[in-house]
């Protein structure tokens, strides 16, 4: 695969990301002015950005046409771990740092994204339309 290739895949990886960021900031920004504690807004926030992200991503950005049980469990299980990650930086950014709650999931999410990138690419969408070689 080309470098050519690969950076047009990140840079509509990264399109859908900004979209979905947004989605799961404004999710997390509601839920928090409903009342919801910072860490039970957070979940369903990341929910809704996930769902959008398989659905774009798995569209246009590595181009599988047929969603497929293999592909969805390994976006699931990549999902899961950004979350639990994000979890994490989270709690840490808030409690350890004193970072306003906002800005620790924009910092969190940033981190976060890096990682389901590279394990999108080489083991959720990587059968069919998208050979990492």
């Amino acid at each position: 695969m080309t470098a050519r290739v690969v950076s047009g895949q990140f840079a509509r990886f990264a399109v859908v990301g900004a979209s979905n960021t947004v989605l799961t900031l404004a999710v997390y920004t509601l839920l928090l002015w409903a009342g919801l504690p910072y860490i039970e807004a957070f979940a369903p926030a990341f929910a809704a950005g996930a769902v959008s992200g398989y659905t774009l991503n798995r569209l246009w950005t590595f181009d599988v046409a047929a969603a497929r049980s293999r592909g969805l469990m390994r976006y699931a299980s990549v999902q899961l771990a950004g979350l639990a990650l994000n979890a994490v930086l989270l709690i840490a950014f808030v409690e350890l740092l004193g970072m306003q709650r906002l800005m620790a999931q924009v910092v969190a999410v940033g981190c976060v994204s890096l990682l389901t990138f590279a394990a999108s690419r080489r083991w959720v969408f990587r059968d069919g339309g998208c050979p990492t070689g």
